[in-house]
């Protein structure tokens, strides 16, 4: 089935926002996710948590279809690329990186990249502070010090509780986009979600499935 994703024109830039939890800038022809958490899979059943083995690869195949259908010349994390110390998921991330070693890929530090500096060398993965693209620059929490430009970050895992006729209700991952900063979805599927409340000058795009279901009355189109 085709993904709807969905062409947002913000700050003079265009964003296409994706189901699969990403966005794609075309004109830099960047690729950028957030908080993927690969490896905490393998973290919980560590400490006997039964958690199934096939997300870690799951994850790198929904990355590897983004990469097939967008053709990115770099690939930017915004930080918790990695959930903790190295385990058996990481030997699947290694072969991955393989698989697309033309693609730069960086690596906005975030508070669960832990893994010493040489394995991010021979992942060929460069690590960031933060970093600048277009009008925004990326980081992967709020920066201390002040800056003028707009912010795209990670580390909160943003959703939105929708309600149906019938009282029923489901939370839903989302991208949001305030005053400031903007946030996108957790990208790994073994993560939580802290529920977002937009107030009248934020926007919020929530993820139904294959879907982008803009939040405020937002005309601009599907891709």
């Amino acid at each position: 089935m085709k993904e709807e994703g969905f062409r947002f024109q913000f700050k003079g830039e265009e964003l296409w926002l994706l189901p699969a939890k990403a966005i794609w800038f075309p004109k830099y022809r960047t690729l950028l996710v957030s908080d993927t958490h690969l490896g905490k899979g393998a973290h919980f059943r560590k400490a006997g948590i039964a958690i199934p083995t096939a997300i870690a690869q799951e994850e790198l195949a929904c990355l590897t279809d983004l990469i097939d259908t967008y053709q990115p010349k770099e690939l930017i994390f915004l930080g918790d690329l990695f959930h903790s110390d190295m385990n058996n998921d990481f030997a699947w991330f290694r072969l991955w990186r393989e698989m697309h070693s033309n693609i730069k890929m960086i690596l906005i530090k975030g508070n669960h990249d832990i893994l010493p500096p040489f394995f991010y060398d021979q992942i060929k993965v460069e690590v960031l502070g933060f970093f600048k693209i277009g009008v925004f620059e990326l980081y992967h929490d709020l920066p201390k010090k002040k800056t003028e430009q707009y912010i795209l970050m990670g580390h909160i895992h943003p959703g939105v509780k929708i309600k149906g006729k019938a009282r029923q209700d489901i939370t839903l991952p989302c991208f949001y986009f305030g005053e400031k900063h903007g946030v996108l979805p957790a990208f790994g599927k073994f993560t939580g979600k802290a529920l977002i409340k937009l107030k009248n000058q934020e926007i919020g795009f929530a993820i139904a499935g294959n879907k982008i279901i803009p939040l405020k009355n937002i005309a601009h189109p599907k891709l």
